[in-house]
């Protein structure tokens, strides 16, 4: 069969056997046999890509239509702030320097789509002048968190003959250390001018921005004999909606609006395992080394 649904769930819900039969019928009796690929998460096998209003959606539950064909991928292209981690790590810097609320406004409506990438971004950093490089470390020990089920993504890909990037708009100040702590091969993002141990206020040239997550994309599957078809990315705001849209798997973690649109997947409820489950990988070949 060509398509699959895939229902994922949060530990604190669950799935319930009742919720994959009752997506079961809802396909009608074309569907397959379903099947369980861990305590919160099932398949069953679609004849035909089901009409997006006949969705089963229980509260709580995340469902999802994937194409069976090249399902597992052999590239992850993640983004870092609101995806790999719990929080925007400008925001965070922000604080430290007084202008938290403004800057997470800002934040709020660049990843939204409503504003110019760069222009919010060099606003932002612009308000960060001053502050002493020791606040990046700082801000990392204390206020910055994997998301869950992160550590667990990038391992079980690599595990698997994967290769894995995280691709931020962010710093990489904050990439070097997230890329460590979850195990990616390797990292990409914006780098902070810092003269005298003080941020200038000031991002170094280039600036990675949505078509440069795309660009990072077709080089790095390239690179590995590989096309984009074979990428799973994941992100959350605008600024990730040029790789989503060019991925074989582009996936919404908690995303904007605007990206939940040009998603293949979205996952609202399920922490970042789900990533796994929508390529068929069941639970008991998880890693997280």
């Amino acid at each position: 069969m060509p398509w699959m649904m895939v229902l994922t769930a949060p530990a604190v819900r669950g799935l319930s056997d009742a919720d994959v039969l009752a997506a079961a019928r809802q396909i009608g009796p074309g569907a397959g046999e379903p099947a369980r690929l861990g305590p919160l998460a099932a398949e069953i096998p679609c004849p035909q890509r089901p009409s997006s209003s006949t969705w089963p959606a229980p509260d709580g539950v995340d469902v999802n239509i994937v194409p069976t064909a090249g399902r597992e991928k052999r590239v992850l292209i993640a983004d870092m702030d609101s995806t790999m981690i719990q929080s925007e790590c400008i925001d965070e810097l922000a604080a430290d320097a007084g202008v938290g609320p403004h800057v997470a406004e800002v934040t709020e409506r660049a990843m939204a789509g409503e504003l110019d990438f760069e222009a919010a971004l060099a606003e932002r950093v612009s308000l960060l002048a001053g502050l002493p490089e020791s606040a990046l470390a700082s801000v990392w020990a204390t206020r910055i968190a994997l998301s869950p089920g992160a550590r667990t993504l990038v391992q079980t890909m690599a595990d698997r003959g994967a290769a894995t990037a995280l691709v931020s708009g962010g710093f990489t100040a904050f990439t070097a250390r997230v890329a460590d702590a979850c195990g990616f091969h390797e990292h990409r993002a914006n780098r902070l001018e810092i003269i005298d141990g003080l941020l200038t206020g000031r991002v170094l040239s280039p600036i990675l921005e949505r078509d440069a997550k795309r660009a990072a994309l077709e080089e790095l599957t390239a690179r590995h004999g590989l096309t984009p078809a074979n990428a799973l990315c994941i992100g959350d705001g605008a600024n990730d909606l040029a790789m989503i849209e060019a991925a074989g798997l582009g996936v919404g973690y908690r995303p904007k609006p605007l990206l939940a649109a040009a998603c293949d997947a979205v996952v609202a409820h399920a922490d970042l395992t789900a990533a796994l489950s929508l390529q068929g990988i069941p639970s008991a070949e998880f890693v997280d080394a």
